[in-house]
């Protein structure tokens, strides 16, 4: 019975294939739109975790003011003393760097590229998980001096040497030259949008003495002991500075203590919202396609009722006339689902491509939607096979 059920669906199916084809566009685009949204999310995702990893692990940002980003809101900002104190009173602090950043450009024979000069010390590239690619960091004689030498991001390698070793090679910083001693390893973009690889290190005070002009420090980078707690870490350098920067007990902070992995969660927590939105709305298509078929199976009822008649006559029983019409449903929404599975991979490995995302399968996502989309089929499918299960013969053989 099940055999000869299926054969009878298959052939009502294949008589219109036009109306079948039509009939499974809209589960197929359906299935499709969910896992590709949903794949995307989570290369996403994932990516701003990479991001957030490449700035360095068990990593605090201390910058004044309590807004992120540029502008410290008109809280003073840091000296060289904070600096000496967290890495003279914090034990568990590995790397201590203060960061001064100053846009500039940069000139170098006919090519000049607007960039973003970093003043920091050695600790820097340590804390920050930058590597060395071609010629070496700052000595501490260099800090001390403040000497006009610098280590250049990929970026400006690109834009300013055209990939060739710039090592040893002198670049124009408005009114002073500076030696290139070393290229950094490029990273790429960073969480925020902004390219990692558009900067140019060089001593701390060699950039407060030739750009800023001032012994301010824009923000501090403490990277953290392995195996120690960061959150421990966090309230000591709270404490350290509040009573640096003499904050009574029932004031607010004039400044923030970050952990990078508060950045990662709040940024993928967002994104994975995202992805939940994005994969709810094309789940709406879903259903848009589940009323096609039942649409579709309702003409066919119609059509077909001489025949559903003379197979009523004949002794077919009702349960095998619904059967028929909810097999047909079920054959038409799960044939889309795998068009859907496959049309969603290769939109997905694009998409994901284009973006600079990495592809992500994700098994479970693919399965729920031929789940889902087969599970529309028996839903939308029923109504259709239980009017057609529910004919009476004679009527049905004086349907014309």
């Amino acid at each position: 019975m099940w055999w000869n059920t299926i054969l009878l669906a298959l052939r009502a199916i294949r008589r219109n294939l036009l109306r079948s084809f039509l009939t499974v566009l809209g589960i197929v685009i359906g299935v499709a739109a969910v896992i590709t949204m949903v794949t995307l999310g989570n290369g996403a995702t994932r990516s701003v975790s990479d991001q957030i990893a490449s700035m360095g692990s068990n990593m605090l940002i201390v910058m004044p003011g309590q807004r992120f980003g540029p502008g410290s809101g008109g809280a003073p900002p840091f000296r060289a003393a904070d600096v000496e104190a967290i890495r003279n009173q914090i034990a568990s602090a590995r790397w201590v760097a203060p960061v001064v950043n100053r846009g500039s450009a940069a000139v170098y024979q006919a090519s000049n590229w607007s960039t973003v000069i970093t003043g920091s010390n050695s600790d820097y590239f340590e804390a920050g998980n930058w590597k060395i690619a071609a010629g070496r960091g700052f000595t501490e004689a260099e800090e001390r001096a403040g000497k006009a030498v610098c280590v250049i991001g990929a970026t400006v390698q690109q834009k300013l040497f055209g990939g060739q070793n710039p090592v040893g090679s002198q670049v124009r910083i408005r009114q002073f030259a500076c030696e290139v001693i070393g290229l950094l390893q490029g990273k790429g973009q960073s969480a925020m949008g902004s390219d990692q690889d558009d900067t140019i290190v060089m001593p701390l005070r060699t950039v407060q003495r030739r750009l800023t002009g001032n012994q301010n420090i824009g923000r501090v980078i403490v990277s953290v002991q392995p195996g120690i707690s960061i959150d421990g870490v966090r309230q000591q350098v709270t404490l350290l500075m509040r009573e640096r920067r003499n904050i009574g007990l029932n004031e607010d902070d004039d400044f923030q203590v970050l952990d990078t992995r508060q950045i990662a969660e709040t940024l993928t927590s967002t994104t994975r919202i995202l992805t939940m939105l994005l994969g709810a709305v094309a789940a709406v298509s879903l259903l848009v396609g589940g009323i096609g078929i039942m649409n579709i199976m309702l003409v066919s009822v119609t059509e077909r009722t001489r025949e559903i008649g003379i197979r009523l006559a004949i002794g077919a029983l009702e349960r095998e006339v619904l059967l028929q019409f909810l097999i047909e449903a079920v054959v038409l929404s799960a044939l889309g689902g795998l068009v859907g599975i496959a049309l969603a991979t290769g939109m997905s490995i694009a998409l994901a491509g284009a973006m600079k995302v990495p592809w992500l399968f994700d098994p479970m996502i693919n399965l729920a939607s031929f789940l889902f989309a087969a599970a529309i089929g028996v839903i939308f499918g029923f109504f259709p096979a239980r009017r057609a299960a529910g004919l009476n013969p004679i009527d049905a053989l004086r349907h014309e």
